[in-house]
């Protein structure tokens, strides 16, 4: 049942190719990468030397340098881009609302950088070094927990960890609470930071990662037959999610509506996608379901378009089963292309930016394309952006463990 319909009237963006939205947003029209060599730490000793960092943000413009110190990076990214949602979205908060206004905000790693940082700590030099705010800095609701406290909002506080789909399952989630009348507004997204050493050695160890180290900008390239694995990366993207007739009566600017959310399970392997895509697949028909359409009536998918072998051609399997002869005729991108794959806050980042396709009537292209596999054969906007009429559109997202969500967006 879905008698609440659910709108997009706030977002922000920390990204590699921009801490504000509007920067973030022209660099992706532009075809502009901020893939480049890890600054962060010494990544020297490992098989995968390239990141997506986020270069031009301060924590202290939002957050007193105080309360920064004691929150990991990913807290910071998450806080930011919560702040700039509400402000975008010129949301008041007051007495009288706030217990109708909630948070729903999702990492798939947390605090590792913290974590990392505190283990070392203790073993050099004991545990009584640890700062008690160490808890507070790494647990991933935090985010939520911190954006509730400084705004006062009273509503649903919530997180979510669903590894490279927390953010879509945050977002999809936070619609739902809305149409089911537990909250007016709901500020959703995720948001990560995973540029440590740990991690990075990690996924290196697990060949996930691109080795192309002398060219970053080259690395990151879905559906190319030369793609080698995906570029890691971080940042944050935050929606204000508002009950359609609560943002009319106020005024509110709206970018898109969030029409429906769906999600599966591959029930298949840790790492891997089926490699058939049925449970991509079974996540776009269930998303389409929910929002009373059918394939005819999507115009773009904001794909998951990692980079990887066996990701792609399984998401292209899954498009295909999905959309059947309309498959040709829908525009497919990759925001990844540019940014890398941000894990938990690539599902917030990639809404956002689905939602400014319709917003702007423009599709932003997939770069480093230039030899498709054969394999992968459907219209990928290779290169450059492309003005499109778009009236609906997905946004996939995948994550370890073979969790999968989808989110639907309509022009108003």
């Amino acid at each position: 049942m879905k008698s609440r319909r659910v709108v997009v009237t706030g977002m922000a963006v920390i990204s590699p190719v921009g801490a504000k939205l509007e920067r973030a947003w022209d660099s992706m029209v532009a075809g502009r990468s901020g893939i480049a060599a890890i600054t962060r730490f010494d990544a020297g000793a490992l098989p995968s030397r390239i990141a997506g960092e986020v270069k031009d943000f301060d924590p202290t413009a939002y957050l007193p340098a105080r309360e920064a110190r004691r929150m990991d990076r990913f807290m910071q990214f998450g806080i930011a881009a919560g702040v700039d949602a509400i402000h975008d979205a010129g949301l008041e908060i007051t007495a009288a609302n706030a217990p109708r206004f909630g948070v729903y905000i999702g990492s798939g790693i947390g605090g590792i950088n913290t974590i990392e940082s505190t283990t070392q700590l203790v073993m050099e030099k004991g545990a009584r070094r640890v700062s008690p705010f160490y808890i507070p800095m790494t647990i991933t609701n935090m985010i939520s927990g911190n954006l509730s406290i400084m705004h006062g909002l009273q509503g649903p506080n919530l997180s979510m960890v669903t590894a490279c789909s927390s953010g879509t399952h945050a977002i999809g989630e936070a619609g739902r609470l809305i149409e089911y009348g537990d909250a007016d507004v709901m500020i959703a997204g995720g948001a990560e930071a995973p540029l440590s050493l740990t991690a990075v050695a990690g996924f290196s160890a697990a060949r996930a990662l691109s080795t192309r180290n002398d060219e970053p900008t080259a690395a990151s390239r879905p559906w190319d037959i030369g793609r080698d694995g995906f570029v890691i990366g971080e940042g944050a993207g935050v929606m204000v999610l508002e009950e359609y007739q609560h943002a009319r009566r106020r005024g509110a600017r709206i970018y898109a509506e969030l029409a429906g959310f769906g999600m599966s399970g591959d029930a298949h392997h840790i790492t891997r996608p089926a490699p058939s895509g049925d449970g991509a697949h079974r996540c776009m028909r269930n998303a389409l379901r929910n929002a009373g359409l059918n394939g005819e009536q999507i115009d773009y998918v904001n794909a998951h378009g990692t980079s990887t072998m066996q990701g792609d051609i399984a998401e292209t399997m899954a498009l295909k089963s999905t959309f059947g002869a309309h498959a040709d005729q829908v525009a497919i991108s990759s925001n990844k292309s540019m940014i890398g794959h941000l894990l938990g806050a690539a599902g917030g980042v990639e809404a956002v930016m689905t939602a400014m396709s319709i917003h702007r009537q423009v599709i932003p292209p997939t770069v480093n394309l230039a030899q498709p596999d054969p394999q992968c054969d459907l219209d990928f906007v290779p290169g450059q952006a492309r003005d499109a009429r778009i009236s609906g559109a997905l946004s996939n997202s995948f994550g370890f463990g073979g969790t999968n969500g989808t989110l639907v967006f309509q022009a108003v």
